[in-house]
């Protein structure tokens, strides 16, 4: 819901201040309405139903991936599109994969949001309300900003969104932030914001293929991006997540492996998760099994630590790169 909203039609009717946390409580628990919120008073919940939306967004379609995973079509009042993403597993974990803008103006290659039109930035409550469509249907205890958009190009509705997360239940620590390369936001997240956990989207240790697959690079090149990922490292001593796309005859080589873990001193600060591709309109393929074992093997072999991301969602367009918001 528009918490500012809220909170101005609490005051304008005269309410107490406790109203509107007793509102936001009853939502972060996974309430359906205002209805559900016994705690208020009969008369208000009907003025609230009529006067200030319960959501922000306006769900428009849901797909239910075979392996649980699920994804959601929303529309914003101004009729921008946004999906976000469920993803259930075997372990207990339910992690959000939440989006911060319509669409996305980086253009990376590899990324079918890149290939959409560019909406705007979502507000704090349009991220929230991502979530609470969720939790209205369970618990959750993960979220990553890792669906429609740059995070750190909208950083202050992404902070404001992660402060009130916990209270849906998903700690700061189990919050993670992707990032192109965003360099003013990287160096923001350093000194300002919840302690949440960064992510980057590196793809290629080369600055020539990268720039080629994701343009930003040319912008804020790579080693800068490094540099500031580094002293975000040593401000909030946690390790950097890099993101690598593994794309066939691409970026998959052993030499190119081998750049990377050259690349990713001191070994201490990263995390390197390979990620399978994913199909999109776009024309390249998946490395198979072997080759990313192989390179796998490759950064463990120089120490650096290294998964392989579990894929979710791909039979309905909702894992990693595939979000493009089609009706």
């Amino acid at each position: 819901m528009d918490l500012v909203q809220l909170e101005q039609r609490l005051a304008a009717r005269g309410e107490p201040a406790f109203r509107a946390r007793q509102v936001w409580e009853g939502a972060a628990r996974g309430a359906a309405s205002y209805d559900a919120m016994t705690n208020l008073p009969l008369e208000l919940r009907r003025r609230l139903a009529e006067e200030v939306p319960f959501s922000a967004l306006r769900p428009v379609r849901e797909a239910l991936a075979s392996d649980g995973t699920e994804k959601a079509l929303f529309c914003t009042a101004d009729g921008r599109s946004v999906e976000a993403v469920l993803m259930r597993y075997r372990d207990g974990r339910r992690s959000l994969c939440l989006s911060s803008q319509s669409g996305c103006p980086l253009t990376c290659t590899f990324c079918a949001t890149g290939r959409m039109r560019f909406g705007r930035n979502l507000s704090a409550s349009e991220i929230l309300d991502q979530a609470l469509h969720f939790r209205r249907k369970e618990p959750v205890n993960h979220a990553v900003f890792m669906g429609m958009g740059e995070p750190l190009m909208n950083l202050d509705a992404v902070f404001a969104a992660c402060e009130r997360l916990p209270d849906v239940g998903i700690a700061h620590s189990n919050i993670g932030v992707s990032t192109v390369g965003w360099l003013p936001g990287i160096e923001r997240m350093a000194v300002e914001g919840p302690p949440v956990r960064l992510a980057l989207s590196l793809h290629a240790a080369d600055a020539a293929l990268r720039s080629e697959l994701m343009p930003v690079n040319d912008r804020y090149p790579l080693r800068d991006v490094l540099d500031a990922c580094l002293r975000w490292h040593d401000r909030r001593h946690r390790e950097v997540f890099v993101e690598y796309l593994m794309l066939g005859g691409v970026n998959d080589r052993y030499e190119q492996a081998v750049a990377l873990a050259r690349l990713l001193e001191p070994r201490k600060a990263f995390k390197v998760n390979l990620i399978p591709y994913n199909p999109t309109d776009a024309a390249y393929r998946g490395s198979g099994p072997a080759a990313i074992a192989a390179f796998r093997s490759a950064l463990e072999e120089r120490g650096v630590r290294t998964t392989v991301r579990l894929t979710r969602g791909r039979d309905i367009d909702a894992a990693c790169g595939q979000l493009a918001a089609r009706r």
